[in-house]
């Protein structure tokens, strides 16, 4: 990368994921003007590169050689061994940005990358992903659970902004919590939803989800509004 480049604060970005969340992290980091340099093959690969045209297909370890930020975007369970298992064959450069996205964890799950050098770094976008572009428009209208170093707070914020969102600090003991409450409403949402169109469906209701839609998106946007502090005037 030039020293122009770097004074620029254009960094080339590595995607470990192309499940629903990388591809589209790595589309919004690419319109802020950062250079997709690789992605590793996932899920979907065909959704992935409909997302990101044009980007080399690597192994992991090579999109971390080749990148100076790694977003890793990978499930749950799978996100420590990931993290460890590259530390443990030398992959994590020192000052390496490392980005995770997962709700749940804080930094201390990038601790073998940290103590190599990289910087940890955790945003998770509060949106419920499709894996389309779709999406880039729901991050700017959306917000993200930042957790970092005090010392490199900022880089954070700065690419949460960067890929659409508003970025709230979420200090390392609150990431469980966190994690509970999004997972709450999303599942409660999905459970009633789906509920209350089978019992629509079940009486004759045709196209229960449209007949439903009005009045769902009125009565959740209705309770944000009561929610939100201060409260509207309205």
């Amino acid at each position: 990368m030039s020293d122009l480049q770097r004074r620029d604060g254009r960094l080339g970005v590595g995607i470990i994921g192309a499940g629903r969340v990388g591809p589209v992290i790595g589309a919004a980091l690419a319109g802020a003007g950062h250079a997709v340099v690789g992605i590793t093959s996932g899920s979907d690969d065909e959704r992935a590169s409909a997302v990101l045209p044009d980007v080399p297909v690597l192994d992991a370890l090579d999109v971390v050689r080749r990148s100076e930020l790694v977003v890793i975007a990978v499930p749950h369970e799978q996100l420590p061994g990931l993290v460890a298992g590259i530390a443990e064959i030398g992959g994590w450069q020192l000052g390496q940005l490392v980005l995770h996205t997962d709700p749940a964890y804080g930094i201390e799950v990038l601790r073998p990358a940290a103590e190599r050098g990289a910087i940890p770094l955790a945003v998770h976008p509060a949106i419920t992903f499709t894996g389309t572009t779709i999406d880039l428009r729901q991050l700017q209208a959306g917000y993200a659970a930042v957790t970092a170093p005090p010392a490199v707070l900022p880089i954070a914020q700065a690419l949460a902004v960067e890929v659409g969102c508003e970025p709230v600090v979420v200090a390392e003991a609150d990431r469980a919590a966190y994690a509970d409450a999004i997972e709450a409403v999303t599942a409660f949402s999905r459970s009633i939803i789906g509920q209350s169109t089978a019992q629509l469906r079940e009486i004759g209701v045709e196209n229960p989800g449209g007949y439903l839609s009005a009045l769902v998106q009125s009565t959740v946007e209705r309770a944000l509004r009561e929610a939100s502090t201060p409260p509207p005037l309205i």
